[in-house]
């Protein structure tokens, strides 16, 4: 493709200065590289041109970051940097041969360079964040598809780049400094995040703020979820508030249709142990719900969301296995659900039962933690012998089957009871002679066990219990 000729010195008699000029030649490139033709057919010398004009409107920026006074002077700079920024950008879409060219002629350090004097600026000119935008959108498309590109762009733009833009307040600035993230990390990288844990703390809050932008979300499950020593490193490190939303994608990924892929589940193996921990230490946290003015607390929200994956990471059969061991936990679930089936006995507080079913939305952090209790303890005793053991030891079939009432704050509470009964008693005899006493002894309700799919027979001397022919398929 031929470079387009640049527009007459005159047009109608009129002297038509050289920056102009430059911009209606950009502008006539940018839009020819939006076909693939042109751009698989462009010269290297049209990106050399490109390259000075970006120089040369660059010396602008540097003397206004010497000289504030210099800001409202931009206007032209910033319009032929803008369009340089568009006219790369559009060259680099899906072409590596003109990424490697613009590569190879140091693009990518100038435009580093540049990027970081627009955030040392901080004018409030709309002109100069068109720029920036356009100059990120560059960066990203360089980097697209291009492990060369991706090394050069990390070289230059880590660390100072990411830590100007993922925090600005600009939506866009950060939606496509997260692109280039996304885009530039791999798995030798990740260490670099360990070392700059601001950095990957930013990109959590950057999808807090912005949970419709697809950048920081990826960065999350692509690349920090299979890297178990920044996850360990970056979550002691995060606010409570952050803790919930980093939670809340790692229950976005267990509850994704696609299975974890093998070295995902080795990862996971790892965030359980950590997540689990976190848990047994600071459960009691949500005691704290028994007050009306502690419901905002973001500790106990945060203890919420950790009962919340641990519930989803227990339904997975590649990590079910290695909680259901875990040391503490099955005790301090069935302690936490014991103090507070009494607090909702004894008082009118957050974990009262309504006693009506209430079809609208649930708002309150208590909502379902009765019910998200039960269901991991069911899922902890899931085949597992000693488990099950464990719970009647600690006197918990009571607790649970005392649970099984109408709950408005507890959706779905009288299934998951059923569930947890089912796999504490599947190949039991122990716990089935349990519950079948307490239905003899008027300690559990017989139409309560029917409504869970059980029934009390008496052989001889004998009380056993067996499902009832019409019992409820468990959730």
């Amino acid at each position: 493709m031929a470079a387009p000729r640049p527009p007459p010195a005159r047009l109608s008699g009129i002297m038509v200065p050289a920056p102009i000029q430059d911009l209606e030649a950009l502008r006539a490139l940018t839009a020819l590289f939006k076909e693939p033709r042109n751009r698989e057919t462009a010269p290297r010398t049209i990106f050399q041109r490109v390259l000075d004009i970006l120089k040369k409107s660059s010396q602008a920026v540097e003397l206004a970051c010497r000289d504030p006074d210099q800001v409202e002077h931009l206007a032209s700079s910033l319009q032929l940097i803008t369009e340089c920024f568009r006219c790369l950008r559009n060259a680099c879409i899906e072409c590596s041969l003109n990424q490697n060219s613009i590569r190879n002629l140091d693009t990518i350090r100038v435009a580093v360079d540049l990027v970081l004097l627009f955030r040392e600026l901080r004018a409030e000119q709309e002109a100069l964040l068109t720029a920036f935008r356009c100059g990120l959108q560059f960066l990203g498309n360089i980097a697209s598809r291009n492990e060369d590109s991706q090394a050069v762009v990390w070289m230059h733009a880590f660390p100072e780049l990411f830590i100007s833009c993922l925090n600005h307040p600009d939506r866009k600035i950060v939606a496509y400094s997260s692109m280039i993230l996304f885009t530039s990390l791999n798995a030798g990288r990740i260490s670099d995040l360990e070392e700059n844990l601001n950095i990957a703390i930013n990109v959590i809050e950057a999808h807090q703020k912005q949970p419709e932008s697809e950048w920081p979300f990826l960065i999350i499950t692509d690349h920090f979820l299979k890297s178990p020593e920044l996850v360990q490193a970056m979550y002691s490190k995060l606010s409570n508030q952050e803790r919930v939303t980093f939670l809340d994608v790692v229950l976005a990924k267990l509850m994704a249709e696609e299975l974890l892929a093998p070295d995902e589940v080795t990862a996971f193996l790892r965030h359980a142990e950590l997540l689990a921990g976190s848990f047994v230490d600071q459960c009691r946290t949500v005691l704290k719900l028994m007050s009306e003015s502690d419901t905002e607390d973001e500790e106990v929200l945060a203890t919420v969301r950790l009962l919340d994956v641990l519930c989803e990471m227990t339904a997975n059969t590649e990590l079910v296995g290695y909680l259901q061991v875990y040391p503490g936990l099955l005790e301090k679930v069935i302690d936490l659900l014991r103090l507070v089936h009494v607090a909702g006995k004894d008082t009118r507080d957050l974990f009262s039962t309504s006693g009506s079913v209430d079809t609208g939305e649930v708002s309150s952090a208590a909502d379902g933690f009765k019910s998200h209790l039960i269901r991991l303890i069911g899922n902890l005793c899931y085949k597992n012998k000693d488990n099950q053991d464990k719970v009647n030891q600690l006197d918990g079939i009571p607790l649970i089957l005392d649970s099984c009432r109408i709950d408005n704050d507890n959706p779905f509470l009288t299934q998951w009871v059923v569930y947890a009964i089912r796999n504490l008693t599947e190949d039991n005899i122990q716990n089935q002679d349990l519950i079948a006493k307490m239905e003899d002894q008027g300690l559990a309700d017989a139409s309560l066990l029917k409504k869970m799919g059980f029934e009390v027979e008496k052989r001889g001397d004998k009380l056993i219990l067996k499902p009832v022919s019409d019992a409820p398929q468990s959730e």
